[in-house]
């Protein structure tokens, strides 16, 4: 059995005078770069134009980053937000909401598809949620771990014997803790294969919007429970019967029923050209 993980790994890779390349920076990078080349595969076999993930990543980037943003300070710190707007877009850049990043990434990726390209070429809202969630959930992953490198998100005190010892967190008592950012990095990689598979079984005939609400029922289910075994964010939220991250589950895990339930329901219709190129796949 183990005696604790003592977790003091630096946050920092390597710094070149002022500049400094940190694990979160890189993981994030990856997981966005990484999960791309997973689109353009998706892309390919589906035969959509491989061209379009270029603009894509940039709906992708933007919507998660102004979301993310935007939701830390409208959830967590809303009198910053009010009396400081400017601190949302201005360096340090802490702060990152994860039900703020999925409303942004789902307004992006519905801005996405009401392009001239995409209409044309039928990716319709659904079809673009269905396969982005898979990308969605491996940089999930890598971020989650950006997290545990760097010491924050920290879990509650525990004796299990996997708990970790967070050395460079200075904000809670360095006792053994639950490792909250390793739970959800890995559960992140589970539902990045299960949704991999899910979508290589039927592909263009995936049904419409079953992946995405597999995506926010799993994520925001196990969210929910995972903030039983994490640290509140902010002191208000000690307070209150159930904290924001738990609050903001609810609505999406609903959404996800909705979408899941609906995409049985209404059949798969493809385009003469695509029932074509689907039957040769």
């Amino acid at each position: 059995m183990l005696q604790y993980v003592i977790w003091e790994v630096n946050p920092e890779i390597f710094h070149i005078g002022s500049f400094s390349v940190r694990w979160y920076g890189l993981l994030f990078a990856l997981g966005f770069l990484i999960g791309m080349q997973i689109m353009s595969y998706i892309f390919k076999k589906e035969n959509k134009p491989v061209a379009d993930t270029d603009t894509l990543l940039i709906y992708m980037v933007v919507s998660t980053i102004v979301g993310a943003r935007l939701g830390h300070f409208l959830f967590y710190e809303p009198e910053v937000l009010l009396h400081h707007p400017l601190t949302v877009i201005t360096p340090p850049f802490a702060g990152l909401a994860s039900h703020g990043a999925t409303i942004g990434i789902l307004i992006g990726l519905w801005l996405y598809s009401r392009r001239k390209e995409s209409r044309l070429t039928n990716q319709t809202f659904l079809w673009v949620t269905d396969r982005i969630v898979i990308v969605v959930a491996l940089a999930g992953a890598c971020i989650r771990f950006g997290n545990l490198m760097n010491s924050e998100i920290v879990g509650r005190p525990t004796d299990v014997p996997w708990a970790f010892v967070f050395m460079n967190n200075n904000e809670y008592a360095k006792i053994p803790r639950h490792p909250a950012q390793l739970y959800e990095s890995l559960s992140c990689l589970v539902l990045f294969f299960i949704l991999l598979w899910f979508w290589n079984r039927a592909k263009a005939r995936t049904p419409r919007g079953g992946m995405l609400g597999i995506f926010l029922i799993w994520i925001f289910g196990l969210r929910f429970f995972y903030e039983y075994l994490k640290e509140n964010q902010v002191p208000f939220e000690d307070s209150l019967p159930l904290n924001v991250g738990q609050l903001l589950s609810i609505p999406a895990v609903l959404m996800g029923v909705y979408f899941l339930v609906r995409s049985y329901r209404t059949p798969v219709v493809l385009p003469a050209s695509e029932e074509s190129r689907a039957v040769e796949s």
